[in-house]
């Protein structure tokens, strides 16, 4: 199999030929990739944004979809010539030992799923089928932006319709986010972003206000347009400390919620007022939008297919393996919405 393989913090991925897989054990599914989503997440590992990394050299990845070649002892959810999702939160099915593959003399470390390869032995529990009817680079998505995005609307903040929401940063977990907002009959839908792209999309997504913040103060805009209350339920999705910060003022007193799905570098810190906490504001941060894979991933299919979650508009930014390390820069640089891998 060929796999983008990182080798040292702050470097570039190297794409290998012949990496050498074992054959599937206890509990794990060997798949053939069709596709890959890139995640900030990914970007933090590269970049050294998570800290010292104790496994290196391995491999990256935790959103993608394939076909079910071949599946080890105990495996009953998936078999062969079965379409999966691949994602990194864990459902139903054996949780399978920390794979390892193979590269002429050495060792390479791989976790319970990685999808920056052409060919994945994956822990059953990261495996989900996928519906059918739903394109291959739609089920990408389905195994992390959407159970996330999605995930924080659905799961966790539960608007009630006509309540009012602000999304600050509007990437693949952003834009989902917005998305299931307008399928709950949110009103206003207010998008925050510096890229003009991106803000055009999430109109066309379902925002009612666009915001940006390179030109004007978030928060007071946020606050003009709710007449100085501050928005029900926000989500933050930028990443940087002060976005978490603005998402939490922007939030009202007296029963505001925000919700935090990024993963600022290591060793930073959020400031808050106690104040605000005092006074019935929630700040909290999510753990893959508390998503249970085996009900959500089913759920966000169905409503993409009934046009509720147009996960199409995601998909601008495609790439072949061979250009992992240009999908990630675009990534880290807020030019891509949801870098999608052709594997």
């Amino acid at each position: 199999m060929k796999a983008a393989v990182l080798f040292r913090t702050g470097a570039p991925l190297r794409i290998l030929d012949a990496v050498e897989a074992p054959p599937p054990g206890r509990g794990q599914v060997f798949v053939a990739l069709s596709h890959a989503g890139v995640c900030h997440s990914q970007v933090m590992e590269v970049r050294g944004g998570r800290g010292p990394d104790p496994y290196l050299p391995h491999l990256l990845g935790h959103e993608g979809v394939g076909r079910v070649l071949a599946v080890g002892e105990g495996v009953t959810r998936v078999v062969p010539g079965d379409r999966v999702v691949l994602g990194w939160i864990k459902g139903q099915g054996l949780d399978a030992d920390p794979i390892r593959y193979r590269w002429r003399d050495l060792d390479l470390n791989a976790g319970a799923v990685t999808t920056f390869n052409t060919h994945a032995l994956v822990a059953e529990n990261r495996c989900q089928p996928l519906q059918d009817g739903v394109p291959d680079e739609i089920g990408v998505l389905l195994g992390c932006a959407a159970p996330t995005g999605a995930g924080i609307v659905t799961n966790e903040l539960k608007p009630a319709p006509g309540a009012s929401a602000a999304v600050f940063g509007l990437g693949g977990i952003g834009l989902t986010a917005l998305m299931a907002l307008a399928a709950a009959g949110c009103d206003p839908i207010i998008a925050i972003d510096v890229a003009p792209a991106k803000l055009q999309a999430a109109l066309d997504c379902g925002a009612t206000h666009v915001i940006d913040a390179s030109r004007e103060d978030p928060v007071a805009a946020i606050r003009s347009l709710t007449s100085g209350r501050g928005v029900d339920c926000a989500v933050e999705a930028a990443g940087r400390v002060q976005t978490i910060e603005q998402a939490f003022d922007s939030t009202r007193k007296f029963g505001g919620q925000c919700v935090f799905a990024s993963h600022p570098p290591a060793g930073q810190k959020v400031s808050v007022d106690p104040h605000d906490l005092i006074s019935g504001k929630g700040l909290k941060g999510t753990w893959g939008g508390a998503s249970v894979p085996d009900r959500d991933v089913p759920l966000f299919a169905s409503m993409y297919l009934d046009g509720k979650l147009p996960l199409e508009r995601l998909l601008r930014d495609r790439y072949e393996l061979e250009e992992i390390n240009q999908a990630i820069d675009s990534l880290a640089a807020g030019s891509a919405f949801r870098p999608l891998i052709r594997l």
